[in-house]
């Protein structure tokens, strides 16, 4: 079976606190998830109906065998989900402060399952045949993984598409410019690049919207998008830049709506949508995740994301 996507990356137990506007101390009872951009990504593609699947690692316990199980439940392939005997899978806690404040605490230690992916691992088969490669900047934070996208990255040539997701997470880097280094190294490879405004100021080291896009072009890929959160999204390509006014919606979790709004874009991207309405639609699926508590099983179809366009546009 070959697969439309496929996205390589973090994969971990989410768990929300079923308590909204406390403190994670003050938390009695939470609601377990599946977790992690990467995985996210895939559910969130798969519920459009791609045929995607997921390159990660889990601990060999449990909550791995949980993981494993639930992304095929989601419709997402665990062919390439392999574990790691003497590593726990990770757990990531949040806090829940609506509308935008959602901090969030991983455990991953010693080191995350994820972080394991090894070069000699990887289906080049499957990853160079595949329609749409998603990758995220996390992965490149640390050895093995980095190498292993590195290779990943070598295998896929130019073939299909290719999508980096800048996915910043400042507690597993050593400092920004690190961060900015290994950006720098993968930009020229891949043909769309995605992320929120402050993670596109860390692989530039700039501030302004349009400026920080415009650079990014310049570095290589053919489309950069930049999310504005309340403000919307930016998109450039070839053609110019496009804006995309946001959704409103009363938001109960905003963690899961980057990567809503990632498996929208891989599913208009395969289906060669304009970028405008491959924005709208995806900036759509983002904020409907952004109103529901949980990331993974809150992923929308695509009739929902109509259905919403549709309501906006009345």
């Amino acid at each position: 079976m070959s697969f439309e996507v496929i996205t390589m990356g973090r994969l971990g137990i989410d768990l929300y606190p079923l308590q909204s506007g406390v403190p994670l101390g003050s938390v009695t009872s939470f609601g377990r998830f599946l977790g992690g951009s990467a995985a996210n990504v895939a559910v969130a593609a798969a519920r459009h109906g791609r045929r995607a699947a997921l390159i990660s690692r889990t601990g060999a316990d449990d909550f791995g065998r949980y993981l494993r199980e639930e992304l095929e439940r989601l419709g997402v392939s665990s062919r390439y989900v392999t574990t790691v005997d003497d590593l726990p899978t990770p757990i990531t806690f949040c806090e829940l402060h609506p509308p935008d404040y959602f901090p969030i605490t991983f455990y991953r230690y010693p080191k995350a399952p994820d972080m394991m992916i090894r070069p000699e691992e990887l289906d080049a088969e499957a990853i160079a045949g595949t329609d749409l490669f998603w990758i995220t900047t996390t992965g490149l934070s640390d050895e093995p993984s980095r190498s292993a996208h590195h290779e990943a990255l070598r295998m896929r040539g130019r073939a299909g598409l290719i999508v980096l997701d800048l996915d910043y997470r400042e507690a597993f880097w050593a400092d920004v410019s690190t961060a900015r280094e290994e950006i720098a190294k993968v930009l020229p490879q891949v043909d769309v690049v995605v992320g929120n405004l402050a993670e596109c100021q860390v692989a530039v080291g700039q501030t302004d919207p349009r400026e920080v896009g415009e650079t990014l072009m310049q570095r290589g890929p053919g489309t950069v998008i930049v999310k504005l959160g309340p403000d919307g999204v930016l998109g450039f390509d070839a053609d110019g830049v496009v804006s995309v006014a946001p959704v409103e919606v009363k938001v109960v979790n905003g963690l899961g709506a980057g990567d809503a709004f990632g498996g929208a874009l891989c599913h208009g991207l395969l289906a060669g949508w304009p970028i405008q309405e491959t924005l709208e639609f995806a900036n759509t699926a983002g904020a409907i995740v952004a109103s529901r508590l949980e990331c993974s099983t809150a992923m929308p179809f695509t009739d929902e994301v109509l259905a919403a366009l549709a309501e906006v546009s009345a």
